[in-house]
């Protein structure tokens, strides 16, 4: 049997934006070193099946899976263990993307001094076209008493 979560709550739901430009697209494949020219060459971008430029799949996630530490972190410590995304579709370089992650299921694990979370999520961009869809587990735990304050 497990022990009820300590930290979060069963069916906590969060979200957070990002606009994407043209520009922070380039900046950010040329940051991660991903040179493929759909996501740095406007008119190779444009002569591809997207028409444009779109960003590279890591951008999103990224910013997918900061949210995670970014929410928790507000009151807790946080710390990944896993990430299954899934790229449903390209993210444009102009489009604005939702993302959210609920938690589907959550216990106290002692051994870990927190809580195991199970979460599900999705990026969704401004037309409602789901881009990403996320699972994670991630551990949940209480800050140390000296950073709460």
């Amino acid at each position: 049997m497990t022990a009820p979560a300590r930290v979060v709550t069963i069916g906590e739901t969060f979200r957070s934006t990002l606009a994407l430009t043209p520009e922070s697209v380039k900046s950010f494949t040329r940051l991660v070193n991903d040179l493929n020219p759909l996501h740095l060459d406007d008119a190779y971008a444009a002569q591809s099946r997207f028409g444009g430029l779109i960003a590279s799949g890591t951008q999103p996630t990224a910013h997918f899976m900061a949210l995670l530490a970014t929410h928790f972190s507000q009151y807790a410590q946080p710390l990944g263990l896993e990430f299954d995304m899934k790229l449903k579709r390209a993210a444009y370089a102009t489009d604005v993307i939702t993302f959210e992650w609920r938690v589907e299921e959550a216990y106290w694990k002692p051994s870990l001094n927190g809580d195991l979370v199970k979460l599900a999520g999705e990026a969704v961009n401004q037309n409602g076209e789901v881009l990403v869809v996320g699972r994670s587990t991630i551990l949940v735990m209480p800050k140390p008493a000296h950073a709460a304050q």
